[in-house]
């Protein structure tokens, strides 16, 4: 098989997996056909599967782990933007998601912090909470994760930079789990810490508080994927 043949069946399971996982055919948390049914159901190799699962990873869309199969993290983003999105497929690229984050969330943060509400606040309160509670799990993790910078961008009552946020989707939050060592539960306080520190400088009516917290929080992601 040439390289563009082997790199058009590529593309096109991909395109096929992210249906499946967008149509909720495989809902969030749960697993995804092993390789050898994926290879099957659409006539191709096993690596050809691997490379595609390989790229869903790097997307954030799916975890795997050694002994269980892939499980599926998040939703492909939706709209014309999201499908921009679909084109990631390397760590460089989510690198450059992040710094898209940070030039977006720290001013998100800092609008936040000047124009909360109760009714904000509460609701960084309720997704700080929601994410204690939820098992470590990447799925779980992942999407109580999102709606916490959602409700960031919510308090920063601009409808533009929700939106934003919105068409990235939770497919960006970073979280390198790696397994059942421990690893997971001490990446996911650090996290937490990350986000009460910005939901604290919000609340206080700190807008330069709330901008570093929140970049201090992205730059942290970043230093947490590049070692991933």
């Amino acid at each position: 098989m040439i390289e563009n043949e082997a790199g058009g069946l590529t593309d096109r399971v991909e395109s096929e997996l992210r249906r499946c996982i967008s149509d909720e055919v495989w809902p969030q948390g749960s697993l995804i056909p092993s390789e050898n049914e994926l290879a099957s159901t659409h006539g191709v190799s096993r690596t050809v599967v691997r490379e595609a699962i390989s790229r869903l990873r790097t997307a954030g869309l799916v975890q795997t782990r050694k002994g269980r199969g892939s499980v599926v993290l998040a939703k492909p983003p939706s709209g014309d933007f999201g499908r921009s999105l679909e084109s990631v497929h390397n760590r460089a690229d989510r690198v450059h998601l992040l710094e898209l984050r940070r030039a977006v969330e720290v001013e998100a943060a800092a609008l936040a912090a000047t124009r909360r509400t109760d009714g904000a606040v509460a609701s960084l309160d309720a997704s700080l909470d929601a994410s204690i509670a939820a098992p470590v799990d990447a799925s779980d993790a992942v999407a109580a994760d999102f709606v916490f910078h959602r409700a960031v961008a919510l308090a920063s009552n601009n409808r533009f930079l929700l939106e934003v946020l919105d068409s990235l989707g939770a497919a960006v939050i970073t979280r390198p789990y790696v397994g059942e060592d421990g690893q997971d539960s001490a990446h996911q306080r650090r996290v937490l810490d990350e986000h009460h520190r910005i939901r604290d400088a919000i609340a206080a009516g700190d807008p330069m508080g709330a901008a570093a917290a929140m970049r201090t929080h992205l730059d942290a992601s970043l230093v947490r994927l590049e070692r991933s």
